[in-house]
């Protein structure tokens, strides 16, 4: 029965470490200009900071000087940081502070942001290259298509209990002028469409006409139209152009002149275009969240040929992990029973001893539900711990009974006298153990998330494996015994 429960528990890489701060990704519109990606910032900064929890903020826009992040200056890393949890009054918790600041950053219109922390955030871009638990990428060639697949995931996985901070990356919303040569014009008035282009480089990106040295250090001389100029297409097709034969030809005679929005940065990955949908994950567990968006999309969402998913964040770590401890557990247990076996030179009792490896299970998968846990990595780690000392608890019993029987005991006074002259032993295993982790278990300081699912398996386990032992671990012992003796 508790085996079977594990098909309705929450599973996840590893508990959600406390980092003590917060940071907040932001996204603004791609066509927002520096300086009002840092006004946007400020208000935002100025609207964290009302909140009593929050001890400082600082916000990170754009990419450093070495450019060892790439990001817009639509981009910032709002980090945030706390004030003690005994100071706060908004919400006990950091998820209810994250509720709070989210209704209010809210009211901001055009920003998108995401709720993370600075090293878990470091964490899943390493990972995926999306700062979230979950990324779903959406591989193809059609840019056009690949932004309607993305709005459909984004669609359901918003739909999806838990879902938070559920965004795509951006694709388009860079203005910029498209310039389309008219080659009949062009060649009616002699022009050559290289001088054309020359005049537009000079006139919008700018041409280089000669550089300034201050000592060691050099300067490029740039000269190009007045921003007024170069943002206004009335007056950008105003621009004259010098035929061979002395007149002067407005941009608009031989050019056709639109205003696009055009990808603000196109992501590539093994060599193919892809758009990501990125969310995080509240309220629930991660391996949940992640298998019903699965089970919706490939419900809802119909991929064309050629084009198609890959799933990125912290669920990566833990179906590795899984796959890892589904090879590692077996073999430790074959290894286990080996070594069992060339101590009591019995396989019916090394597979006996083997008993307490469930009766240890179905302890720490008790503790797991009753303390409300997700199986994660830790936990996992902590059944390999509590199966150890069950085994032992195991061995320390059925080589006294073997003992006793040796010594010309009849099976029953072999089991009683050896249950109760064990006692003491297998109940003080059990106890130094289920101690040494109880501070474990019950700690609330920094890091704590990481310990108390590993000390509450280990203690559950621990508790069912010993009264087990002590119970059902006889009455087998006697079973085959009994058994023994009929076949001799």
């Amino acid at each position: 029965g508790s085996l079977s429960s594990l098909a309705f528990i929450g599973t996840e890489f590893m508990p959600r470490l406390d980092e003590g701060s917060i940071l907040i990704e932001t996204r603004k519109l791609p066509s927002v200009s520096l300086t009002e990606s840092v006004k946007i910032s400020n208000e935002i900064e100025k609207l964290i900071l009302q909140f009593p929890e929050v001890e400082s903020v600082v916000t990170k826009i754009g990419r450093p000087d070495l450019a060892t992040e790439a990001m817009g200056i639509y981009q910032g890393d709002v980090y945030v940081m706390l004030k003690p949890r005994e100071e706060w009054t908004t919400a006990r918790t950091k998820e209810g502070l994250i509720e709070a600041l989210s209704r209010e950053i809210e009211k901001f219109p055009g920003v998108v942001y995401n709720f993370t922390q600075p090293m878990a955030m470091r964490l899943d871009e390493t990972i995926s290259g999306v700062k979230a638990d979950l990324a779903i990428k959406v591989f193809g060639d059609d840019p056009e298509i690949l932004d309607s697949i993305a709005d459909q995931i984004l669609h359901v996985v918003s739909d999806v209990e838990g879902a938070a901070d559920v965004q795509k990356e951006v694709f388009a919303g860079a203005a910029e002028w498209q310039i389309i040569p008219w080659r009949e014009e062009l060649a009616r008035y002699g022009v050559n469409i290289s001088e054309l282009a020359e005049l537009i480089e000079a006139a919008v990106g700018g041409w280089h006409v000669t550089e300034m040295i201050d000592g060691r250090r050099r300067f490029d001389v740039v000269i190009r139209l007045p921003e007024s100029y170069r943002a206004n297409r009335e007056t950008l097709s105003g621009i004259q152009l010098r035929a061979p034969q002395g007149e002067l030809i407005d941009l608009r005679q031989v050019a056709d002149i639109k205003q696009l929005s055009s990808p603000e940065v196109i992501q590539r990955e093994d060599g193919q275009r892809r758009l990501a949908v990125q969310a995080n994950v509240r309220g629930r567990d991660l391996g949940g969240f992640v298998a019903e968006v699965r089970e919706r999309i490939q419900e809802q969402v119909q991929l064309p040929t050629g084009y198609y998913l890959q799933w990125g964040g912290q669920f990566e770590n833990q179906e590795r992990a899984m796959r890892r401890l589904s090879v590692v557990v077996p073999t430790a247990i074959f290894l286990i029973f080996v070594l069992l076996f060339w101590s009591f030179n019995s396989v019916s009792q090394a597979l006996l001893i083997l008993v307490n490896v469930p009766f240890a299970a179905v302890g720490g998968i008790a503790a797991l539900w009753l303390r409300d846990m997700n199986l994660n990595l830790s936990a996992s780690v902590g059944f390999i711990a509590v199966f150890g000392v069950a085994v032992l608890n195991g061995v320390v019993l059925v080589s006294y009974f073997n003992r006793l029987l040796q010594k010309g005991n009849s099976l029953r006074q072999a089991i009683i006298e050896g249950s109760s002259v064990r006692l003491r032993p297998v109940l003080m295993t059990a106890l130094v153990a289920s101690l040494g982790f109880l501070p474990m278990a019950t700690a609330t300081s920094a890091g704590a998330e990481v310990q108390r699912p590993l000390a509450t398996v280990v203690i559950g386990g621990l508790v069912t494996s010993t009264l087990l032992t002590l119970v059902v671990l006889p009455v087998l012992f006697s079973l085959l015994g009994n058994r023994s003796r009929v076949e001799s």
